[in-house]
């Protein structure tokens, strides 16, 4: 990358700690310039407002978090092996964030009757990761390992809220063990719509393996 390329990543990596902390309200230019060792038109020179700024940093945090839990999970097999990898991985994610904080959940709190660009850019991010819950869920119905009456929609929704409670009493009440509490739950949920028709996960992948390689 170019010296200005550099520069500005390096501004919004530095944003983004900010914004975790201290929440996208708090990301001001003044602040983010005494960090850089900047002056605050050199900051301005990269981006053209602080709104701009924010919408960035959050852009940034969606490629993190896709990174950290949306690809690892593609590489497990499609239906409930890939559902599970994406709690595994969303769960494992919001541990490491108790220190700093989620931005999906700290920016619904500050934006949730805050009209404008920077709203309408979270949910789209939001709502992007729950359709791919929703397409997840679905898959695993049609693979039968979970019951075909599963409404993917309240199974997301239920999920959400196993993340929504491992964030308030992992980050705000500092309670232990909760990380093993949102998997547990998570675990107890699945158990509700499995499909108890279906083969166990190992057999029918391996039956899955014999059929992909017959010679045709």
């Amino acid at each position: 990358m170019r010296k200005g390329e550099l520069t500005r990543a390096a501004i919004l990596d530095v944003a983004l700690d900010l914004a975790s902390r201290d929440g996208l309200e708090g990301l001001t230019i003044g602040l983010l310039a005494d960090k850089m060792n900047m002056s605050k038109s050199g900051v301005f020179a990269h981006f053209g407002s602080r709104e701009d700024l924010q919408i960035e940093v959050l852009k940034l945090y969606h490629r993190h978090f896709e990174q950290d839990v949306f690809y690892p999970s593609m590489k497990q097999p499609r239906g409930l092996p890939r559902l599970e990898a994406m709690f595994a991985n969303w769960v494992r994610r919001v541990s490491v964030e108790i220190a700093s904080g989620c931005i999906y959940i700290s920016g619904a709190v500050e934006y949730d009757d805050r009209p404008g660009a920077i709203r309408e850019e979270l949910a789209e991010m939001v709502g992007i990761w729950q359709a791919a819950l929703r397409r997840c869920v679905q898959q695993a119905i049609d693979a039968r390992h979970l019951r075909p009456n599963t409404d993917p929609d309240q199974l997301v929704y239920e999920m959400y809220g196993l993340i929504l409670a491992l964030h308030h009493d992992a980050r705000f009440l500092k309670k232990p063990g909760s990380v093993h509490r949102a998997e547990a739950g998570f675990e107890r949920l699945i158990s509700t719509y499995r499909n108890p028709d279906a083969l166990p996960l190992a057999e029918a992948g391996a039956e899955s393996q014999t059929t992909v390689g017959k010679p045709s």
